[in-house]
């Protein structure tokens, strides 16, 4: 079975984490449908502000910010989920909290990383395919 043929040069590429619903860098209205996903992921009011529309680099400088101040939340309530809940709640209630902020911080890890690589792309960087040993065909 013959190798699959590499990419040529110019193409576009997304990285592993790049977020679905965002064109990859360098196609047509790309910069549009990442600036409606970082929209997405920052909170409503952002939308109201001209200025972060015009400007995808800085709305993603907002989106970065925003996703870290989530997951300093996330560490904060795990510290402090059982002080804070022992006179309030169960131990299972508790162990639930905790089971939400673990998956909430899960959740937002993969968010600051697809955010960093549409910030990285948004100033210009582009990713190249490459073809690694393990994804070889033989």
């Amino acid at each position: 079975m013959p190798l699959p043929a590499a990419a040529p040069a110019d193409s576009t590429v997304a990285p592993p984490g790049w977020p679905a619903g965002v064109r990859p860098p360098g196609t047509p209205d790309w910069e549009r449908t990442a600036t409606n996903w970082l929209l997405d992921i920052c909170p409503p009011e952002y939308r109201t502000y001209p200025g972060l529309r015009r400007h995808p680099a800085i709305l993603a400088r907002f989106a970065v910010l925003h996703v870290e101040a989530g997951q300093a939340a996330v560490q904060r309530g795990l510290s402090e989920v059982r002080g804070l809940l022992r006179d309030i709640a169960t131990h299972t209630e508790m162990a639930a909290a905790v089971d939400v902020w673990q998956y909430e911080g899960a959740r937002l890890i993969g968010i600051r990383r697809s955010v960093g690589l549409v910030e990285e792309a948004l100033r210009g960087q582009r990713y190249a395919a490459r073809l690694g040993l393990s994804d070889a065909k033989y």
